[in-house]
């Protein structure tokens, strides 16, 4: 870890050149002269670095250094210290000197492995390093083989950093450590029902009490069950003129949907609106300046088709060709951000680089993507629709679900009969083709200020409503139909009783009975007109909620999110199966207060493991076929060893977070050594990088399979794992912000229990020991 008083490796001029200058000054980045040595030393230390390379060396030959004091104190040959190999090509030899030690003598040489054959020591005259850096011309060392015969050439490299004596103590701590022997060296990474060698004793202080609930705790911030339709967008169409806009809501003045749509449907005909529009200081509102043809002053209107071409759309409403600096200067101030800032998913590697591809080479109509579900009532659209939601906010696509059924009602009202349904009542079949139409807009408007997914949640179940929503897209979206097909009768019987149960559409209807007879009515309706899918893009989903024995047929997918969707898909089911996610017992280094590593557990993390045996023992009694998970470091492969009866697998992608030169450090120390980086992972712990490590987005990244695996998963699963790392998964089943991942609570000892099922996604906590 370097300061900017490091020494490049050409050995020329920084900390040698001023330490050979009498410490008059250390030269910072740009050349300045900074204080004296004597403001500097204060027990910091040179660490310096000798480096040769040869692609060819002959034979066994090894490069090793000889010489006078504190590198060898010997110019016997016998005594010269062996270079480490880095590469194949390069070999270092590195140490700590004072800054201002004295100066030092010695010279390369080649020793073979063979100890009888001679040493071939480097020509020309002996080598100088003063305040860490070499002397002379440094940059090539000669060697002379077989008499005169032949000459080979190393390059030389010399580099020196001041290191602090907490970053040596550190260093030192990591190096004692990854020496330490692992105590879980012996255990294979998949092991079955394997009890563990000691033989665990429970010992009073490891049992629990026989009723698991006493261990139950508040779950923070738990968002209430809802129905699923109700987490869908706000209908942005149907707000009242001159209501403010929110973060689901836009203004509905200027919207211009059909009040009713066919099959030969055609875009309207919108004319260029110059507005101008200023942001009012801290409110965030937007006043508009101009007049909009018959419009009055005052009233705000989005953009609609050619204005979106030019790229002129702004979240918050309106914005002209006319508008300057000034509004630019405003609307940062206020925190509002442009469409072009929403263009690529907060995302990292194998998910940038597909969105960089599909941008660079793919049409501006594939930018966009639109999910239009397909399929009869009780199907499990809406479920499915949540979990793709869910899948692809938690990848880092701006994704958002427009659920028609939820327009229907706010546009005319929840209690609507089985007859508003009928294929022969042509004023319902206006009606439900305009909301239709207006979340098909709200739709188009969101991507075009920046959403790239949208989930189109709606029976969609003729090939005319799917001909007009085609045509809407046409210049705006690709869309891909997903349709859900479902023949089994009980699963249909329990998604109906779920439908009369949950739905606003009969939260006014007392008689439960009376109820079903009216969804069943509507059922009918619907599987009199009912088309399947046959047109344009599509994905079929035949008998798949039970997650085995069913079909997924394709057609005409391409790219790589469509791609991504398929999978996700196809190892997706309904089952209802728990999982359960902890972190390892409390370790040395959480003691500590450090980062990373890979120590054993505490005496608090053993007994910990001790009652996670416990509870999983109570928990788990009756499900013969679950499965623990760790990751490859030992105090969760610990951590799990007193569970029996179960397989273990071990998973690297569950390994914490990589802290990369900030391995073993406590932030304390990070905030001390390496201020700027302290300062930037508090700016933006989601997408911050620890120098040669890792992201939050990048672990994101690399637990993809993890998720599919676990979504494919039918019988309950345990996983064992780090703060990072589940903050990240939970992240996923809770449905949170990829913004809010690096600050959610994940204490140690405590089990969060993720129900899944046909209702959704239910969370239980249970904390067994402070």
């Amino acid at each position: 870890m370097g300061t900017s008083g490091s020494k490049g490796m050409d050995g020329v001029g920084g900390v040698g050149a001023a330490a050979a200058a009498g410490g008059a000054g250390i030269q910072d980045e740009d050349g300045v002269g900074g204080a004296g040595m004597e403001s500097w030393h204060g027990g910091a230390q040179l660490y310096v670095s000798l480096k040769m390379e040869n692609a060819r060396i002959i034979g066994d030959l090894v490069p090793h250094v000889y010489g006078s004091e504190p590198i060898i104190g010997s110019w016997d040959p016998a005594r010269a210290l062996a270079m480490e190999r880095e590469l194949a090509s390069m070999w270092e030899l590195s140490f700590v000197v004072p800054p201002d030690h004295e100066t030092l003598y010695f010279k390369f040489l080649l020793k073979p492995k063979d100890a009888e054959t001679p040493c071939v020591i480097e020509e020309g005259p002996t080598r100088l390093l003063t305040g860490g850096m070499l002397e002379g011309d440094v940059r090539v060392a000669n060697f002379r083989l077989n008499g005169d015969d032949e000459v080979l050439e190393f390059r030389v490299f010399n580099k020196a950093d001041i290191v602090s004596p907490l970053e040596l103590a550190a260093s030192w701590r990591v190096y004692k450590e990854n020496f330490q022997p692992s105590q879980v060296r012996g255990i294979p990474d998949v092991s079955i029902n394997v009890a563990p060698a000691h033989a665990t004793e429970d010992g009073s202080g490891s049992s629990l009490e026989l009723d698991l609930e006493h261990y139950v705790v508040p779950t923070p911030t738990a968002p209430p069950t809802e129905y699923a339709a109700n987490l869908a967008a706000t209908p942005a169409s149907l707000i009242q003129p001159g209501a403010l806009w929110t973060n689901d809501m836009l203004l509905s003045d200027g919207i211009q949907s059909p009040s009713s749509a066919s099959a030969d449907f055609r875009d309207h005909s919108y004319h260029n609106k110059d507005i101008e529009a200023s942001v009012a200081d801290s409110s965030k509102k937007l006043q508009v300046c101009g007049m909009v043809e018959s419009k009055s002053v005052g009233t705000l209107i989005p953009l609609q088709k050619q204005d979106r071409q030019k790229g002129l759309y702004v979240d918050t409403g309106v914005v002209s060709p006319k508008l300057g600096k000034s509004f630019s200067a405003c609307a940062l101030a206020s925190g509002l951000s442009f469409a072009s800032t929403k263009a690529m998913p907060e995302a990292a590697g194998a998910v940038a680089a597909a969105a960089v591809a599909d941008r660079l080479h793919g049409s501006k109509e594939d930018r966009k993507l639109a999910i239009v579900l397909v399929g009869l009532p009780a199907r499990g659209k809406t479920f499915t629709a949540v979990k793709l939601t869910r899948y692809l906010r938690w990848l880092g696509h701006e994704t958002k679900h427009f659920n028609v059924g939820k327009y229907r009602r706010l546009k005319h009202g929840a209690n609507q009969s089985a007859d508003f349904f009928r294929a022969d009542n042509q004023q319902g079949i206006e009606a439900r083709n305009e909301v239709a139409a207006l979340a098909m807009e709200d739709m188009i408007d969101w991507m075009h200020g920046g959403g790239q997914v949208g989930i189109f949640d709606a029976t969609n179940s003729t090939r005319k409503r799917r001909y007009m929503l085609m045509k809407m897209a046409e210049g705006n979206c690709k869309i891909i139909f997903l349709e859900t097909i479902c023949n089994d009768r009980n699963i249909i019987e329990r998604n109906v009783r779920l439908k009369i149960q949950q739905s606003p559409d009969y939260a006014d209807q007392p008689d439960y009975e009376a109820g079903l007879q009216d969804f069943l009515e509507r059922l009918t309706n619907y599987e009199k007109v009912y088309e399947p899918v046959e047109e344009g893009s599509y994905i079929k989903m035949i008998d798949m909620v039970k997650g085995q024995g069913g079909q997924l047929q394709v057609n005409n997918i391409s790219g790589y999110l469509p791609g991504r969707i398929v999978f996700f898909l196809v190892n997706s089911h309904l089952a209802p199966r728990p999982i359960l996610l902890t972190r390892h017992g409390e370790s040395l280094h959480n003691v500590r207060g450090r980062v990373g590593g890979d120590t054993v557990l505490s005496e608090n993390g053993e007994l910990y493991a001790k009652k996670l045996a416990n509870f999983i023992e109570k928990r788990l009694k009756s499900e013969k076929t679950a499965t623990i998970w760790t990751s490859t470091l030992q105090r969760t492969i610990l951590t799990a060893t007193p569970i029996v009866g179960f397989p273990k697998i071990q998973w690297r992608a569950l390994d914490e977070i990589n802290s990369g030169v900030c391995d073993g450090m406590t932030y304390e120390e990070i905030k001390k050594i390496m201020p700027e980086e302290y300062e930037s992972r508090k700016k933006d712990k989601l997408r911050y990088r620890y120098p040669r490590g890792e992201s939050y987005l990048d672990v994101i990244q690399r637990l993809e399979p993890v998720i599919i695996e676990l979504e494919r998963q039918r019988a309950p699963v345990v996983v064992i794992s780090h703060q990072a790392v589940l903050r990240a998964l939970y992240s996923y089943f809770a449905d949170r912000p990829l913004r809010e991942v690096p600050d959610m609570e994940m204490p140690l000892h405590t089990i969060i229990e993720i129900q899944m099922g046909v209702t959704g996604v239910e969370e239980k906590r249970y904390k067994l020991m402070d």
